[in-house]
């Protein structure tokens, strides 16, 4: 499976996931259309690409003229046809993530039933548990909107999380095989650091040449959007704090991101197999 895409097979699916709603079938779609992409690097950057999508159109959907009239269409359509997914069809009709479109129409019925704004609170416990909602239509389709939306949401958050602490322990299981000295996010926390990598190597190595102190894990393609902060809210402080590092994007990176090199930053889309262990006195592995 390729993981290192340059700049012009990225933008071809790029292009492709611009027709795409983050629905399930979304990614039958793209492994069909892209058979030689892992599925996980092509939901990373269709969700990453959905992300961007809907931080442009946001402001329009989050007019109160808009949430009125999405709320009166729901409100009609659900009691005109109460066993269809409506609330999912709206969604897709007006572009925005079920997920999103969930949470507005919950806030503005909460708003009806309270006479006043719930608190965030109270609306992500019924986001994250629809049978708290008091009303077990729209409970229904807001679980049905959280079910089927691969971009956003709880459900959504859950997965990354687990997939997140999933790498990260392949990571360390990884340089535990290859006997090297190490502390991870946990143990730097415990010490009192507070911002870092998730692991720092006791004992350097280097990686194609290049000495490498830290590690940091990303379950998620590397775009040049998501790097770029990265670099800036993270990488750079890193290396300032600990000296050069590595990053492994497990889902693959645009290869045109990997040009920090010479300047102490390493990317790599695997656990790297051709490891020099420095200081000690250790040799190559």
């Amino acid at each position: 499976m390729k993981m290192k895409l340059c700049r012009a097979e990225y933008k071809t699916i790029v292009k492709f996931t611009e027709q795409l709603r983050p629905t399930r079938q979304c990614m039958k779609m793209l492994k069909d259309r892209f058979p030689n992409h892992s599925q996980s690097t092509l939901l990373s950057i269709f969700s990453l690409e959905y992300q961007k999508r809907m931080r442009r159109s946001l402001v329009k959907h989050h007019a109160p003229d808009v949430i009125e009239d999405y709320y009166q269409r729901y409100r009609s359509e659900s009691a005109k046809r109460p066993a269809d997914p409506v609330l999912l069809e709206l969604a897709n009709e007006v572009d925005l993530s079920p997920s999103l479109l969930a949470r507005l129409l919950v806030e503005r019925f909460l708003e009806e039933k309270e006479g006043a704004v719930s608190s965030k609170q109270v609306l992500n416990s019924m986001l994250r548990e629809p049978s708290l909602i008091p009303d077990l239509q729209l409970a229904r389709h807001v679980e049905q909107c959280t079910v089927n939306d691969c971009c956003y949401g709880p459900l959504v958050d859950c997965i990354k999380h687990a997939i997140g602490q999933e790498h990260e322990e392949i990571l360390r299981k990884k340089l535990t095989e290859e006997k090297l000295s190490f502390l991870d996010e946990n143990q730097l926390r415990a010490k009192g650091y507070d911002k870092t990598p998730d692991i720092i190597l006791e004992v350097p190595i280097a990686v194609e040449g290049h000495i490498v102190h830290w590690i940091e894990s990303k379950a998620s393609f590397g775009d040049e959007h998501s790097h770029r902060t990265y670099l800036n809210e993270q990488f750079w402080s890193y290396w300032n704090r600990f000296g050069p590092g590595m990053v492994i994007y497990w889902y693959g990176f645009l290869a045109e991101l990997d040009c920090q090199r010479d300047r102490g930053i390493l990317l790599k889309d695997c656990f790297p197999s051709d490891i020099v262990t420095l200081g000690h006195g250790a040799g190559s592995r």
